[in-house]
């Protein structure tokens, strides 16, 4: 079994909001300067990050309708995760470069990737749904853990070209079954060897699909940084407070050449893997009613109510911007145009092809072979 709220020791874990929405000095406060990075947010700051939460789930919920109503292939929902994803990438820097996996939706929509965009490949039309140098956030990552070797060669040249106290950072998004993969290793000791400028964050989200991350790792994912030389800190991945202060913390050292951080963001997938996956079959309605009381949007209203931020009325307005964005994804999605059979061929060389230009040729031989309805 994955582990529940009540088995979680959270001594060492960053955390500035608890569940019940309530302010608090953080339980590791040798780990750093979160509380000052964290204070750095006003009451429109929070007010923000929470709209932005709101839409993003409305915006997750609509993908896995759309998935379920067919005009999506698949979907690889983030419900329960957004906190780690927004209160992180809230923090990165214009420069800072972004490796995720298929997961980090809301990593993208925070870099400001929108509308169909979010669902390109999951409609299958593209290989790639944005141009990676505008956004700074490279093509979503489905092998398990290979954009944490992307994340460390893409810093090594940041190294190269600005010198070891001016560089962006790269940063990779991976989960806890990745932490298993030979590519994160590989990574991890190949940029503490060179102190490049990596941040790498583990969405502990406690199921590698169906295998619990008990199974994989006795101990903490954490403890592993510094093995490899790393520093590495364990945040409450539900408190989008700590997240943003923990990631603000580790860029900056990144930035001044401080080296490589191991962040180990502890979540709960409340969805399924994805909407090919039935997770009834592999967990308890227990233990996901344990971790819904830990819902990072829930406790973030707690504090925004009892600070007086967040009155009906701006209720109301959050809400309509989050429906009028669900609205704007399914017409987005439903609009997008299919395309033409041959241009899978496209992008594929910088330079013509003779393979590629041959096998376009036996595609469009074979094409030619069905009639404008069996098309």
């Amino acid at each position: 079994m994955a582990r529940v709220p009540s088995e979680l020791d959270e001594t060492d874990i960053v955390q500035l909001l608890d569940p019940s929405g309530m302010r608090r000095a953080s339980a590791a406060a040798d780990r750093g300067d979160s509380d000052r990075f964290a204070a750095d947010l006003s009451a429109d700051d929070l007010l923000a990050l929470y709209r932005d939460l709101r839409v993003l789930r409305r915006i997750d919920d609509e993908a896995t309708a759309l998935q379920r109503q067919g005009e999506l292939a698949l979907w690889p929902p983030l419900r329960g995760q957004e906190a780690t994803q927004l209160g992180s990438a809230r923090a990165l820097g214009d420069g800072d470069f972004v490796f995720t996996s298929y997961r980090e939706h809301g990593v993208a929509f925070a870099r400001g990737v929108r509308g169909a965009d979010l669902v390109r490949v999951w409609r299958g039309t593209t290989a790639s749904a944005w141009d990676p140098d505008h956004v700074r956030v490279a093509p979503q990552q489905v092998i398990i853990g290979a954009q944490t070797l992307h994340a460390t060669g893409w810093a090594m040249g940041e190294v190269l070209a600005k010198g070891e106290k001016g560089p962006d950072a790269g940063v990779a998004y991976f989960g806890d079954g990745a932490m298993s993969e030979g590519d994160v290793a590989e990574a991890m000791v190949f940029a503490a060897s060179f102190r490049l400028p990596v941040v790498f964050v583990c969405s502990n989200n406690q199921w590698a699909i169906s295998e619990p991350v008990t199974l994989q790792a006795p101990g903490t994912l954490a403890d592993r940084g510094p093995g490899f030389g790393i520093p590495s800190v364990r945040v409450d991945g539900n408190d989008v407070l700590a997240v943003y202060a923990v990631m603000r913390a580790a860029l900056e050292r990144a930035h001044t050449g401080g080296g490589p951080t191991l962040i180990e963001a502890i979540t709960y997938r409340m969805g399924p893997h994805t909407t090919a996956d039935d997770p009834t079959r592999y967990r308890t309605a227990e233990e996901l009613a344990a971790w819904a009381e830990r819902d990072p949007i829930d406790r973030l209203e707690r504090l925004l109510r009892s600070e007086g931020v967040l009155t009906d009325e701006r209720e109301a307005e959050v809400g309509a911007a989050a429906d009028e964005a669900g609205g704007e994804l399914r017409a987005a999605c439903i609009a997008i145009p299919d395309p033409d059979p041959l241009s899978v061929f496209d992008h594929i060389y910088a330079e013509p092809n003779r393979q590629i230009e041959r096998e376009r040729a036996e595609y469009a031989a074979y094409l030619d072979g069905f009639t404008e309805a069996q098309r």
